[in-house]
């Protein structure tokens, strides 16, 4: 059986978010049971069929990389981060729905990964102003997800939703909001896991298909980590 090509997604996010959790929800479709904390960068692997039951589809990794949220304004914190952006198809940006300033600072993560040669420039967000010609010529797509869902009140959680949708719209990006325990926020034919296969889709149509439908020739494959794919790998 050939090698499956790969894409990489970063997850990106505040400490605390759920990002682990996300990941674990997305790669094994089960809550993880002790979250820990992400010192450096962890990394698991999803199977994504591409244009699933079409007689284009065609399976692929997807490379979920789950980067450490320590929010630092020292260039020695994000020269720590760099390194995982390099080569980068997608990005997830991760923000807990009951903590309205990790939703704010998706604009920091996003500038600090789409731009990782230019220095933080401080402050991204000024009276709920968004800057959208800082990532005017952003190819990589996006998608929001929104966790802790099950943690709003309901009388507060359509406020709360109507605010995050103008946060996707930011980045222009559809969004996502579950409870990263609860398997069922991504149950097969819901309208979750239906955006979530159509950014996968975009993140390898990115990758390895020009406009017209063709497929880009692979470059030769990276080294793989162990022998095989990459899986629960983290970096220190």
């Amino acid at each position: 059986m050939a090698a499956l090509e790969r894409v990489k997604v970063l997850v990106l996010g505040d400490s605390g978010v759920g990002k682990s959790s996300l990941v674990h929800l997305l790669c094994h479709n089960q809550m993880l049971g002790n979250p820990s904390w992400t010192v450096g960068c962890s990394v698991d692997v999803r199977i994504h069929d591409y244009k699933e039951g079409t007689p284009e589809e065609k399976t692929y990794y997807i490379e979920l990389w789950d980067v450490g949220g320590s929010v630092g304004s020292a260039s020695s914190v994000k020269s720590t981060r760099v390194v995982f952006y390099n080569s980068v198809n997608g990005i997830i940006l991760v923000h807990d729905l009951t903590n309205k300033k990790s939703s704010q600072n998706l604009y920091r993560w996003s500038l600090e990964a789409l731009n990782r040669d230019v220095a933080p420039s401080g402050v991204l967000v000024t009276n709920g102003d968004y800057d959208r010609e800082q990532f005017a010529d952003n190819q990589i797509p996006l998608l929001v997800i929104g966790t802790k869902l099950d943690q709003i009140p309901e009388v507060k959680r359509s406020d709360v939703l109507t605010r995050t949708a103008f946060l996707a719209e930011d980045f222009s990006a559809e969004e996502i909001n579950l409870d990263c325990t609860n398997p069922r926020y991504l149950a097969a034919g819901s309208s979750n896991a239906v955006k979530l296969s159509r950014f996968f889709d975009k993140v390898i149509e990115k990758r390895y298909y020009l406009r017209d439908g063709n497929q880009i020739p692979s470059f030769p494959e990276r080294k793989r980590f162990g022998g095989g794919f990459v899986k629960n790998l983290h970096y220190d």
